[in-house]
């Protein structure tokens, strides 16, 4: 039924087509470390610069002080993106969606300079680290590629922190036959 409502998701890559494409661009291991930061940062950082919330109006509803923000509105179609993926995984980001909107709820309420402030300065702090780890991998981030990439990005880091604690070994190994084993030898640059 699902299906037949949404074409399109028969079309839709892989969990493992999406995690070696994207690997693709991440073969360094110290690319890959600076991604378990940077990542994170920058979702999060996005998700406080779109946290001003506007109130549903109450009409004697339970979900009359839901806050409704552009940041859930992007955490529910994320979260519904990687379910689609993978059951578990999408478990877990929506967890880790779930604790990230409400560290970033109450910075959204500040004034507007500190909300800014924090969700332009963690942003920045994010993708400055992230070019740092492309730097040593010598290759442009996937997402100069396929937009995709900026969703799939959190996923990856989920899935590489599984893999270095020894989860979901068969994954890994799929992965690692598109997209190549990380390199164990770290490059030198002049």
């Amino acid at each position: 039924m699902f299906v037949q409502l949404f074409p399109e998701v028969q079309r839709m890559k892989t969990l493992v087509d999406q995690l070696a494409q994207y690997a693709h661009y991440h073969r360094d291991p110290r690319n890959i470390a600076t991604h378990y930061v940077g990542v994170p940062m920058i979702m999060w950082a996005v998700l406080i610069l779109l946290s001003r919330a506007y109130w549903l109006p109450g009409w004697g509803a339970p979900w009359a002080a839901l806050p409704l923000s552009a940041a859930l509105l992007l955490a529910l179609v994320a979260g519904i993106y990687y379910l689609m993926l993978d059951l578990r995984y999408g478990l877990c980001m929506a967890l880790v969606l779930a604790a990230m909107l409400a560290l970033a709820w109450p910075l959204a309420q500040l004034p507007v300079g500190i909300w800014l402030a924090w969700g332009l300065g963690v942003f920045v702090l994010g993708w400055v680290i992230q070019f740092v780890g492309h730097y040593y991998e010598g290759r442009k981030p996937a997402f100069f590629d396929d937009v995709v990439g900026l969703a799939i990005g959190p996923l990856f880091v989920l899935a590489e922190i599984g893999f270095a604690l020894g989860f979901r070994k068969p994954l890994q190994q799929a992965v690692q036959r598109q997209a190549g084993p990380v390199r164990r030898r770290q490059r030198a640059h002049a």
